[in-house]
């Protein structure tokens, strides 16, 4: 890493910082330079979880609308984005449940705990990255939220219970869960 190049990542939160203090002020083009520095992001965000691009794009708006009227409650303990991203994670979840995701709270159930299986060698399902990426569309909603939380978004699987409310076994379970079929799926070829 050069010089400039490390100068640019010691600034680039500073920025982000008087593009939100700009905000708070009012000014309109520091509200379109941070929507546009954080749209694809946050969009990709919200597709990975709802898996639908209409709800997608509603949700990313809903987020950014929420977060500049929120402007005032945000406090720098994180980065803008970090902020926006939760934003957009939890009204995603929401969305989700507005059409009834499939989480069954495992400490609710007769089912037990499920034996540790296994599973194929994941080092030898080297696929190409948009066959996983449809792999994981394929998977119902509460497998591809607890999968997409954990492995794309970097949340653990404590978070993610706090996050859905429910219970950690419920996203260990639901995560071992879509693991095995986002890889039934990438072995019958995506059908």
């Amino acid at each position: 890493m050069n010089a400039k190049t490390a100068e640019l990542e010691i600034t680039e939160p500073i920025l982000h910082d008087e593009l939100v203090e700009r905000c708070k002020r009012g000014d309109s083009r520091a509200f379109a330079a941070l929507y546009q520095k954080y749209a694809k992001a946050m969009y990709n965000t919200s597709l990975r979880i709802v898996n639908h691009t209409g709800d997608a794009e509603d949700v990313m708006q809903e987020a950014f609308t929420d977060a500049f009227r929120s402007l005032e409650e945000f406090s720098y303990k994180s980065t803008f984005g970090a902020w926006l991203k939760r934003i957009v994670i939890n009204k995603s979840i929401n969305q989700l449940r507005k059409r009834k995701m499939d989480l069954i709270d495992i400490d609710k159930t007769n089912i037990g705990h499920l034996p540790d299986e296994d599973g194929p060698d994941e080092h030898e399902m080297q696929m190409k990255v948009e066959d996983i990426k449809k792999a994981v569309t394929l998977l119902p909603n509460g497998y591809r939220t607890v999968l997409t939380l954990y492995l794309f978004e970097g949340y653990d699987q404590e978070e993610i219970a706090e996050i859905l409310q429910v219970s950690h076994a419920t996203v260990r379970t639901q995560y071992m869960r879509a693991k095995q079929k986002l890889l039934q799926h990438i072995k019958q070829g995506l059908s």
